[in-house]
């Protein structure tokens, strides 16, 4: 099959070349499924690896916008709208210095299989700007968000394409574009998710991606007849998806001991929790992108320009951004006895590391399938939208825990082998078929 992967990659590389992200996220993918697409003659005539790897639609547009002093800054912006197949596109929009066409690609391909997974009718997609909104102020965010939204409505709808917030977007920017959308459309419809439960957002949605990777936690370890109580964490980032993650770990019986940020990680031996886990809301809140805050509010170490993989845990959860645990760090968590390595970020962990986890049978998931709870309560919201219903907090959580139950079987489904469950295998596998059949289905579009 090595040649087979070789092959398809250099036809990859070659239509989409200085995009070494989407290249990682396609060979991970195609590695997996391509034993499945040769022994499928309808998948190979129907070219449906070399259609699945192409966008549908990619949309490039400038983003013009006055700041506070008076000056006008141009911005890009884009929309990846990548597979339709199984449902509207669906995926987040990231504001963030570091955005590219390619980035969203790797982001929108991801999204279509992890879409796939939730088993809501959702397809992928993604999009955002090279915007950096450090220091931006709320008026400044707003008309920013306005021009961006004055070109994107035209490419979105309920039943068309419906973003998400990601990295830069939280809810004072879907606020902001969603107010603009209702302007300019003249319809007042679930066309955004993480919107503010007073206009139609869903609870749980800013916790979902660490309640959802928490569950997926403890249903690995289930498997080895473990679970999470009692359990030492190390978690990266200090965002939404980490404190969601400290939120439902702690309820669960784990201690979670670290949390990052760009200047560096904090050990916290005693445990984020109480109201350690409500600092991480005010640290987000202030824009300083400073975890260092957190050890002198608490006075616990600090690590300038670390990483917090150094620390023995027995769970290790990066929730930050892609390739942040390299093959050092992997070998740095298996000597001192990690027992789960669970990707809450989109490709953090990068695949020689992902190597050495698998080859130690170390229990190891991918973001597409442990990271699925954000997108899955945003189904969720879309679902309230449509239906002009309000469902309870304890409704949506049991709800999400349903679905992240449902993607482990999946997962486990077609991932074992020899009594150790690949996740990335049978994550891209349990995806990838739903979506495959879905364009056989539907013919040559």
């Amino acid at each position: 099959m090595s040649s087979a992967v070789d092959s398809f990659m250099n036809y990859v590389v070659a239509k989409n070349p200085n995009e070494p992200e989407f290249h990682q996220a396609v060979r991970e993918v195609v590695e997996s499924v391509m034993p499945v697409v040769e022994s499928t003659p309808a998948y190979k005539r129907a070219k449906i690896l070399e259609r699945i790897v192409e966008p549908e639609r990619a949309v490039s547009f400038r983003v013009p916008w006055m700041d506070d002093r008076g000056e006008i800054r141009v911005n890009k912006g884009y929309r990846v709208q990548f597979s339709s197949a199984i449902g509207p596109y669906k995926g987040g929009l990231r504001f963030h210095a570091n955005v590219t066409l390619g980035t969203l690609k790797f982001l929108g391909f991801e999204q279509i299989f992890k879409n796939s997974l939730t088993t809501l009718p959702m397809g992928g997609g993604k999009g955002g700007s090279d915007l950096d909104p450090r220091g931006m102020s709320d008026n400044e965010m707003m008309r920013f968000c306005q021009a961006f939204m004055g070109e994107l409505f035209r490419h979105i709808g309920p039943d068309t394409d419906v973003p998400a917030g990601d990295i830069g977007v939280g809810g004072r920017e879907i606020g902001y574009l969603f107010g603009t959308y209702k302007k300019l459309a003249k319809e007042f419809t679930g066309v955004l998710t993480g919107k503010n439960v007073n206009w139609g957002g869903s609870l749980v949605r800013p916790e979902a991606t660490g309640f959802g990777v928490t569950y997926f936690i403890e249903e690995m370890l289930k498997t080895k007849g473990d679970s999470l109580k009692g359990k030492k964490v190390s978690l990266s980032g200090f965002g939404n998806v980490a404190w969601g993650a400290a939120l439902k770990m702690q309820e669960l019986g784990a201690t979670v001991v670290t949390i990052s940020g760009p200047d560096g990680f904090i050990h916290d031996p005693n445990g984020v929790k109480g109201e350690k886990i409500d600092f991480m809301l005010q640290m987000r809140a202030s824009g300083r992108d400073r975890v260092q805050d957190y050890a002198e509010k608490f006075k616990v170490e600090f690590h300038a320009g670390k990483r917090p993989w150094m620390v023995p845990v027995d769970v290790a959860v990066p929730c930050a951004i892609q390739n942040e645990l390299d093959e050092n760090d992997a070998r740095t968590l298996l000597k001192n006895g990690v027992k789960c390595v669970c990707e809450a970020a989109n490709m953090p962990v990068v695949p020689k590391a992902v190597s050495l986890l698998q080859e130690a049978k170390i229990l190891f998931a991918p973001g597409k399938a442990a990271n699925a709870g954000g997108v899955a309560t945003s189904g969720l919201e879309m679902s309230q939208n449509a239906q002009h219903l309000y469902w309870s907090r304890e409704e949506v959580d049991a709800r999400l825990k349903q679905i992240m139950q449902r993607i482990h079987q999946t997962c486990a489904t077609y991932g074992t082998e020899q009594n150790y469950v690949n996740y990335v295998k049978g994550a891209n596998i349990g995806g990838f078929i739903k979506v495959a059949d879905a364009m056989l289905d539907q013919g040559l579009v």
